[in-house]
């Protein structure tokens, strides 16, 4: 045989094995593999770096035809533009350069300058420094300040002034400082725990009242004694307010006592409130081991403490929270109800033309638009069945709402809604994959259908009702546009689990990951500033879901492991 017919063979027998499809897939899995990988590092690089202490430079700047001024701030990107581009924007330049780069500086003090993001030419910074004496203050709003710290007062007096050592001002300013935080958290405690549960028991005293307005079959004598019971209550309630109103003035009083002189970049000094202040540091003269702890600090601080500055600050935990309990409420509603769906259509159903209709409408629900079961949510849940148990359970409260408003619950039902044609699949293929010789060797033995269910089909079916849920939730904890409509809220004041009976709100609104990762995103008034946190966000429910993902299959690989000697 010929050289060229041999070769010509052999390529028809290694086409003939499959061997191209196999490096076809091959080459996808790792395209896939590395695409995700790199979404991975990009979210991870993008969004985590953000909480690293960055070193904080002062450099002149004196673009053409401007003035020269002092510029402080964080060097945060990069980037070349055409020459053309800056002309048509203002800038008289005179270079043969194609490309000028130009530097996004994070200078902070926005309500000093009115910004604190601003882009300057890189060719025209000079005498580039980064003093140590240059600090960072992270506010409770208005963003950060950078700038020095000229002097410490307290009740208006000075205390500290920049005519003693850097040292001696700085231990000065921190001292007061972590006394600040103190009342800060004693305040909060006070204003959320304490008169909170004031409030809501006050309101629970109101609608009590309401209640015996309403009640027309109840006796004058009773009526009285429980008004009187009711009033008794209030003013009690009254007077332990008052005495928590009284050591409010008096933290408020201690806390706005101190203060500093801090000079900006442009030379204004401006006096700032330690009350107003969250962190303060000086990233030029920290050391590595300085700036790791700090970076474990504030990335423990972004995963427990509640967002500030339009959610652009601060933490994320009611997102986090509110995602997962909202996931497993699904997660608990949606399985039974897939489970038995797909017992009744492959155990019991007469196997026709309308079995085979639901089969079809079940399937082709997978494919509805997630935002039609937020209209039906918002419609039938919201509108209807929460209306009808306002009137029924909690006619006293109206005209405001308790259950006919968005709420966990019902963005839990819309979800499980969404989710329940995957679970009613997945558990049917599973059904359909037991060998019939199991059932009939049950009912041989004098079990009945119900106990071969129950028993032998059922514990089998497992590993594939995992196998939908895994389904339902890698789906369900990414929807944002039917939690719109629901439940979900840009900042929901408080948790829906607290101390005030009954201790687990259903009816309250929630934060959403996945919804704050759009508002921060696309809402923000501060774009640039919210830029990390998106990344961040994105990276946390992504590793969320993987987390709860993992749980589920791990508890799937153990029933497949427990049951397969059955199968065999």
């Amino acid at each position: 045989m010929p050289l060229e017919q041999q070769k010509r063979h052999s390529f028809y027998e290694w086409c003939r094995r499959g061997e191209p499809l196999i490096w076809i897939n091959a080459a996808a899995v790792s395209l896939s593999a590395i695409a995700v990988i790199g979404l991975l590092i990009l979210l991870t690089v993008r969004g985590f770096g953000h909480f690293w202490p960055a070193d904080v430079m002062q450099a002149n700047y004196q673009p053409p035809g401007e003035s020269s001024k002092v510029l402080i701030g964080e060097r945060v990107q990069k980037e070349a533009v055409p020459i053309e581009q800056l002309r048509s924007a203002g800038f008289q330049l005179e270079t043969d350069k194609v490309f000028l780069d130009r530097e996004l500086i994070k200078s902070g003090n926005r309500d000093v300058s009115g910004a604190d993001f601003s882009w300057v030419l890189s060719d025209y910074l000079s005498d580039i420094t980064y003093p140590e004496e240059i600090m960072v203050l992270e506010r409770h709003e208005w963003g950060n300040f950078y700038g020095y710290l000229r002097g410490v007062k307290e009740s208006g007096e000075a205390v500290a002034t920049q005519d003693q050592s850097h040292e001696v001002l700085w231990n000065a300013f921190l001292e007061r400082l972590e006394r600040a935080k103190e009342l800060h958290s004693k305040i909060e405690k006070i204003e959320k725990k304490d008169i909170g549960a004031i409030n809501y028991r006050i309101e629970k005293l109101r609608l009590r009242e309401r209640g015996l307005e309403l009640d027309e079959d109840l006796s004058s004598e009773k009526r009285e004694r429980e008004q009187a019971e009711i009033e008794a209550e209030r003013a009690a309630l009254d007077a332990e307010y008052r005495v928590y109103q009284e050591e409010l003035v008096g933290l408020y009083t201690a806390i706005n006592r101190d203060s500093i002189i801090a000079e900006a970049m442009n030379g204004r000094q401006v006096e700032l409130r330690l009350a107003k202040i969250v962190h303060a540091f000086k990233p030029n003269a920290m050391n590595v081991f300085d700036k790791v702890w700090f970076y474990i600090a504030k990335f423990g601080e972004f995963l427990t403490d509640e967002p500030r500055e339009a959610n652009t600050e601060g933490g994320i935990f009611p997102a986090i929270f509110g995602t997962v309990i909202m996931v497993l409420i699904m997660s608990i509603i949606v399985t039974p109800f897939g489970v038995v769906a797909a017992v009744y259509l492959r155990e019991y159903a007469r196997q026709g033309l309308m079995t085979r209709i639901i089969r079809i409408a079940v399937n082709n629900l997978a494919g509805v638009p997630s935002i039609v079961y937020g209209v039906f949510g918002l419609g039938f849940f919201i509108y209807f069945l929460g209306s009808e148990i306002d009137q029924v359970f909690f006619p006293e409260a109206l005209p405001a709402p308790t259950f006919g408003t968005p709420g966990l619950l019902w963005a839990s039902l819309t979800l499980a809604l969404l989710t329940l044609p995957v679970v009613i699949v997945a558990t049917e293929e599973g059904l359909s994959r037991i060998p019939k010789a199991l059932r009939e060797g049950s009912l041989a033995l004098g079990a009945t259908k119900a106990e071969t269910l129950w028993r032998v089909v059922l514990p089998m079916t497992s590993p594939a009702m995992m196998t939908g849920l895994i389904l339902a939730v890698a789906r369900a904890a990414g929807e944002v546009a039917p939690l719109m409509l629901v439940g979900v809220v840009k900042l929901a004041p408080t948790l829906p689990v607290n101390g005030n009976f009954p201790y687990f709100h259903l009816d309250q609104k929630f934060m959403h990951l996945g919804f704050h990762i759009y508002d921060v995103g696309f809402q923000s008034p501060n774009v640039e500033a919210a830029r990390p946190l998106v990344y961040a966000t994105a990276l946390l429910l992504v590793v969320i879901i993987a987390l709860l993902n993992l749980s589920a299959v791990a508890l799937r690989n153990h029933l497949r492991e427990k049951y397969k000697s059955l199968e065999l």
